[in-house]
């Protein structure tokens, strides 16, 4: 029962801080603000967490202004405000899993493999690859990611390139605070028309969480990284090797738009510390809709500047 009278019948699913969810067998799932919430029963047994971290798995019924929590024989009382949270069969599962979980264990992502051509006046080629995948705990996250293209066309039967990139990457996020935690990473990158071999990244810093929500988070991190990166220009130019010490900083947001609906960006700023003119920038940004258990449709954006290229490049790479 919700404080205006409404009644709403359904399971309960879980209860997290500040809001009640509930499936209703007519409005699938409510999410209601628990302050609102003038009484509540339940006659099938869900785990209910008391203050101390205490679980007790019972019936619950409004009796005195209270919620009386029937856990067999044994009945206790508690206020509404007192009970920590809620969680059916499944969410408890899912709570324990993540409280020890093994490295195989909490994995989740999307992969993707595309293609497309054309034939007529012109025959081109386009090929392309992207994975994402984290494992989240209640207490660290490791991710990993990798993204390539590979592109060709053919004019009046000459055959060139047109692109060829690889990025890829891990990285991994402890909690220290409740909203301070460690990030460290490690990036490699290939592209063939930036002249660049290969540029390998590895950095550690600090991230602040400074939104965080059942539907999303924004963070913002910042640290030092060392940079090595290999270029092979265009004779008669000689290829040369880059290292240097960076400071960077950025963010990383993720929303879920709907139930199947997921959106995440990310930006990172590299400044070389020895030289001011060397910097760089690295921004990705898309979405993913789940249409099947399986089957995703997906979107992805990435962009790379580079303020000081190998001579005769371009500063800007978006893929």
């Amino acid at each position: 029962m919700i404080k205006n009278g409404d009644r709403v019948t359904g399971a309960f699913v879980k209860k997290d801080a500040k809001t009640l969810t509930l499936k209703s067998e007519f409005f699938g799932v409510v999410t209601l603000p628990w302050y609102q919430i003038d009484s509540v029963k339940a006659d099938t047994p869900i785990n209910v967490v008391l203050p101390g971290n205490q679980t007790v798995k019972g019936t619950l019924a409004t009796a005195g202004g209270k919620i009386e929590v029937a856990a067999g024989a044994e009945k206790r009382s508690v206020a509404a405000a007192d009970i920590v949270a809620l969680r059916n069969a499944d969410e408890q599962t899912a709570y324990e899993r993540l409280l020890a979980p093994r490295i195989q264990d909490q994995w989740a992502g999307t992969a993707s493999i595309g293609w497309t051509g054309t034939r007529g006046n012109a025959k081109t080629a386009t090929f392309a690859t992207a994975l994402n995948t984290a494992r989240v705990t209640n207490t660290d996250k490791l991710f990993m990611y990798f993204n390539s293209i590979r592109a060709s066309a053919t004019v009046n039967n000459t055959n060139a390139q047109t692109a060829q990139a690889v990025r890829g990457g891990w990285g991994y996020n402890r909690n220290l605070k409740p909203c301070i935690f460690f990030n460290g990473f490690n990036d490699w990158e290939y592209d063939k028309f930036q002249n660049l071999d290969l540029r390998m990244v590895i950095g550690a810093g600090l991230g602040a969480n400074v939104w965080k929500a059942e539907r999303g988070r924004f963070d913002l991190l910042g640290g030092l990284a060392y940079n090595r990166e290999k270029f092979d220009p265009i004779r008669p130019l000689r290829p040369f090797v880059r290292n240097g010490a960076d400071d960077y900083w950025g963010d990383d947001f993720n929303y879920k738009l709907n139930a199947r609906t997921t959106f995440f960006q990310s930006f990172r700023m590299f400044n070389n510390l020895q030289q001011s003119e060397r910097w760089r920038m690295n921004f990705d940004m898309g979405a993913s809709t789940q249409l099947t258990k399986w089957l995703n449709w997906s979107i992805a954006l990435s962009d790379r500047f580079l303020n000081l290229p190998v001579p005769g490049r371009k500063k800007n790479d978006f893929m």
